[in-house]
């Protein structure tokens, strides 16, 4: 049986100070980690970011906005391009400001990615092994 899902989209990468520019984000979801989808934004060979993703919350970022914190999400239209808008706060700047990043994708395209994770667990589905986790941090301590 699967366990894992990768996909690599050329998204849009919008930062402060700068128009729309192509990066590559490659997604990654794995069984062992059910809630998660991991998200590494890269160009030319080198990691720009890398954030852990609700996968509940980067499907419902494709119906309606969602995020409080460090990430937001919500579905935005041009015409007949329909994308994912992900904002990402960074850390904070010397002057106490935070690093501030957009990147837009395919809707269509994280959409297809979200049911392949659906086919490896689906929602609902998800178990988190506590009693192991415990038993690890209380051998470890």
């Amino acid at each position: 049986m699967k366990s894992f899902v990768h996909t690599t989209l050329l998204v849009e990468l919008r930062a402060e100070g700068t128009g729309r520019c192509p990066v590559f984000a490659h997604l990654g979801y794995d069984a062992a980690d059910p809630f998660a989808v991991t998200a590494v934004f890269g160009h030319d060979g080198h990691v720009l970011a890398c954030w852990r993703l609700d996968r509940e919350m980067l499907r419902d970022g494709l119906l309606r906005p969602v995020g409080a914190g460090d990430v937001r999400l919500r579905p935005a239209s041009t015409g007949a391009w329909h994308e994912l808008r992900m904002e990402f706060l960074g850390l904070a700047r010397p002057d106490g400001s935070r690093h501030h990043a957009v990147v837009f994708a395919w809707a269509p395209a994280v959409a297809a990615f979200l049911r392949e994770t659906h086919r490896v667990v689906p929602p609902g589905r998800e178990r988190f092994p506590v009693d192991e986790l415990l038993a690890e941090i209380l051998a470890a301590g």
